[in-house]
């Protein structure tokens, strides 16, 4: 009998961050590809775009103007999905049927003036404004009463659902603490209690150790394609250090997470010379004012892109009726990004 092989044979991988599994299936990216194959869009953006809405200046659609702001900027949602005032209220019908109340509210965060601009073509110092933002509004908005949860997040590409390509992020913060970090929340608090450590921490020393899957890595922070990937590419950014929040990041700290953030995301870029889709997300310790010794901040990144910028992935068929699944092994596409020049494509 031939012996198992990560590379060649079929094989589950647990992700130990939410107790899910997902099915992964190497041999698969041997096969032809005749699905949809679609002409990757040309970026050729204005550095301002007199009919952005999110441009320095310029008027949204609800009525309000802009300011000429000159780094980064951030407004409350015309368009929110959470709203502050509602009423409590609930609808209980036997077991089966349960609604209630939701109070919140949403921001987006435009991350520069520049219309023409993403994350990889901005220099680190002003990423790094970009997580003193993140911060700032970590703290004041989890800081209110009715709000447990901040969620910060930014999707990159019209096949991600931004509506907008000015480079931007959202801050969505609510009174429950939403379905992914609370099973993450979860797995970290048994990890914790029976290691005294948390999850995480643990988790990159094994990684930074065999070095198998890291793509970026300095004082503070690591990125890295995850063991139990599932989207193709998918990676994460993890302080090195247990920190249960962006609060508890110094000066130093913030900095090396935006340089963490440039270099991925060039990478990204570097792989099919596109300006590459994804959608991202902060993990963190919510902000119902308890501690959170268990928690480790993370920032988790998703994208579709699986052959080339005209081949996508998204979870359809088995994936969405029964268990995750993937082609790419973790450690196939840690290399492929590796491999990558550190310099832009748009630059070298």
């Amino acid at each position: 009998m031939e012996t198992f092989e990560f590379t060649e044979h079929s094989h589950r991988r647990y992700n130990a961050l939410t107790g899910e599994w997902v099915l992964v299936s190497p041999h698969r990216t041997k096969r032809p590809w005749q699905g949809k194959v679609e002409k990757p869009p040309v970026d050729d953006r204005p550095e301002y775009d007199p009919k952005c809405y999110l441009c320095p200046g310029n008027e949204r659609i609800g009525g309000e103007k802009n300011p000429e702001y000159k780094d980064v900027y951030v407004f409350q949602n015309d368009f929110s999905a959470l709203v502050p005032d509602i009423p409590d209220g609930d609808f209980i019908k036997g077991d089966l049927f349960r609604a209630e109340s939701e109070r919140g509210f949403c921001k987006v965060i435009c991350f520069s003036p520049r219309h023409d601009l993403t994350i990889p073509e901005m220099e680190v110092d002003a990423i790094k404004k970009v997580v003193d933002l993140w911060q700032k509004e970590y703290k004041e908005i989890g800081g209110l009463d009715y709000i447990n949860h901040v969620q910060i997040f930014e999707n990159k590409g019209d096949i991600m659902g931004c509506s907008n390509p000015h480079p931007h992020g959202q801050i969505w913060a609510q009174t429950s603490v939403p379905g992914e970090p609370a099973k993450e929340s979860i797995k970290q608090k048994e990890y914790f209690e029976k290691h005294g450590k948390t999850l995480l921490e643990d988790y990159v020393a094994e990684e930074l150790a065999s070095g198998e899957r890291v793509l970026v890595e300095n004082d503070h922070f690591v990125a890295l394609v995850p063991f139990w990937a599932n989207w193709p590419f998918e990676t994460m950014i993890i302080s090195k250090k247990a920190k249960q929040s962006l609060a508890e990041l110094n000066e130093e700290e913030k900095l090396a997470l935006a340089d963490a953030y440039k270099k991925l995301t060039v990478m990204y870029d570097n792989l099919f010379e596109v300006s590459f889709p994804y959608s991202a997300g902060i993990h963190q310790a919510p902000t119902d004012g308890k501690d959170y010794p268990e928690w480790h901040l993370h920032m988790h990144f998703y994208p579709p892109l699986l052959r080339s910028a005209s081949v996508k992935k998204f979870m359809v068929g088995y994936e969405m009726m029964a268990n995750p699944q993937r082609d790419i092994t973790a450690e196939q596409a840690a290399e492929k990004l590796r491999a990558l020049p550190t310099v832009h494509f748009k630059e070298q």
